[in-house]
């Protein structure tokens, strides 16, 4: 079978679940795990802006989708020539069930339950003892951070943390003041890459504030990747105990 991954995490999931590039066949320029198999694999463009004539040259047996990742239009272009699956990940149970099918579809059914049993045992394992109110930005100018109904969000709050912006939707816009009530600032390395001066610019309008630079991928990319996980999630609540102590 010939795929295309149009999705970074499920291009990784693929492989994991011990693909090679000769079943995938296609990728976007996002897709860089695991980097020595992906680098043999075609870029097809990226996930917003696909090329849709390089992945027809391709003569794909199946193209992998996601709804929030890719541009509906530019999806359904392709269904009109291939088969096209769309996924939808937003609770830590779709991811459950991503894998399970990804197993299913690929005859990788053990491998898949295997990486299932192990996000199982990372997530129910590594958890603060005491909730921390915590503000989880994604973008700069303008600032915009996550929602209740985002993967994200599923991810803090199973280990732990409480999102201050719980109550939203999506990826809403918001203002410096609007992190008052946080008594943690996490700056996602992706997609908006966060570095240090852009900690101290938030370190001056609230000098009190933890602030921290956090993995993105850690926390939004699904599929295998969070199995991955297991030592940086301990050692970052590790850093979290230790503030909680001081």
């Amino acid at each position: 079978m010939k795929i295309v991954s149009l999705v970074p995490s499920i291009t990784e999931a693929l492989f994991d679940l011990g693909l090679t590039e000769n079943e995938v066949v296609g990728r976007t320029k996002f897709c860089i795990h695991p980097q020595d198999m992906v680098k043999n694999v075609p870029v097809i463009g990226g996930t917003k802006n696909i090329n849709i004539d390089k992945i027809k040259a391709l003569q794909p047996d199946l193209i992998l989708a996601n709804k929030e990742e890719n541009i509906k239009e530019q999806v359904e272009a392709l269904m009109d020539d291939f088969k096209v699956t769309v996924t939808n990940v937003e609770t830590i149970e779709d991811n459950y069930y991503l894998l399970k099918n990804l197993g299913k579809l690929l005859g990788k059914e053990d491998r898949a339950q295997l990486f299932n049993i192990k996000i199982y045992d990372i997530l129910h394992q590594a958890k603060l003892e005491t909730p921390v109110k915590a503000a989880y930005l994604i973008w700069k100018n303008p600032y915009m951070t996550i929602g209740g109904d985002t993967f994200i969000n599923r991810i803090l709050t199973e280990i732990g943390f409480e999102n201050i912006f719980k109550e939203r939707t999506r990826y809403p816009e918001i203002k410096t003041e609007d992190l008052v009530d946080a008594d943690l600032i996490m700056l996602s390395s992706e997609p908006f890459p966060f570095k240090e001066k852009h900690m101290e610019e938030l370190q001056a309008v609230y000098p009190d504030k933890k602030i921290m630079i956090v993995d993105g991928e850690a926390f939004s990319w699904y599929g295998t990747h969070i199995a991955k996980c297991e030592n940086y999630f301990r050692e970052l609540l590790a850093k979290i105990h230790l503030i909680q102590q001081s």
